[in-house]
């Protein structure tokens, strides 16, 4: 009994053993999503919610430049406050479990909503299926004649330029189909002196990790200051050229 004893903790200490093994395999694995610009020492976020964050807000703030006189709301402003400022209808219609959720887009003049999503197919699903509870909830809550539906026909692109003939980075987004809002990030090879307009014609590729690494906060902070207004972030030299530069 002794001896099995003695098995049965040794076994359980390799086991444990290997499974740190792993574990420290897998964390060196990962992207140094933690050396991110703009992130906290000790962030763990992956680089996709990096350009994801970034997606966000340029598609969402290009939608209240192409509606300025309408009531829009951007995520983080959750359902009961919509159905609340928008002049919806009831907010305490609305149950315990979805008052706080938070649509992408919800414009409350022309009654429709976006979910905003990586373009691939687990992202155009999960839009999908996010847009329809959303649509569900305030639909239950919105008084007669004010139903919302899924938005259609938004689309556009922008692209960044860091200096002349250098990287340039394109964030383009379209809608499939009702409330789907898909967005995609690319980009274009170096090419000296050529214009901005001649290097976007070129192939567009997967942007480079390390492209994310060095630039992502400049991206960023230079899409934000190109619709508030705002100066360039220190260490931007180049451009941002909005959707109604690329028309």
């Amino acid at each position: 009994m002794k001896n099995s004893g003695s098995r049965t903790r040794s076994t359980l200490g390799l086991a444990g053993f290997l499974l740190v093994l792993v574990a420290a395999f897998v964390a060196q694995a990962e992207p140094p999503s933690f050396k991110l610009p703009g992130r906290k020492p000790d962030s763990k976020e992956p680089w996709g919610a990096f350009l994801g964050k970034a997606a966000h807000e340029a598609i969402g703030m290009e939608y209240r430049v192409q509606h300025p006189t309408n009531a829009v709301f951007l995520d983080p402003v959750n359902l009961y406050d919509i159905v609340e400022e928008g002049r919806l209808g009831d907010p305490e219609r609305l149950s315990a479990l979805v008052r706080l959720l938070r649509p992408d887009i919800t414009d409350t003049d022309a009654l429709v909503l976006f979910e905003i999503k990586p373009d691939n197919e687990e992202g155009r699903k999960e839009g999908r299926e996010q847009a329809g509870r959303y649509l569900a909830a305030l639909n239950e809550a919105v008084e007669p004649g004010k139903k919302l539906a899924g938005g259609t026909g938004f689309e556009g692109s922008l692209f960044l330029e860091f200096e002349n003939g250098g990287a340039l980075w394109q964030l383009s987004w379209r809608t499939p189909e009702p409330g789907v809002t898909l967005y995609r990030w690319s980009y274009r090879r170096k090419k000296p002196h050529a214009s901005w307009k001649g290097r976007a014609a070129q192939k567009a590729e997967e942007l480079p990790r390390e492209e994310i690494e060095q630039r992502g906060e400049l991206a960023e902070q230079a899409i934000r200051g190109a619709y508030e207004g705002g100066k360039r972030p220190k260490g931007f030299h180049g451009q941002v050229y909005l959707p109604v530069d690329c028309r």
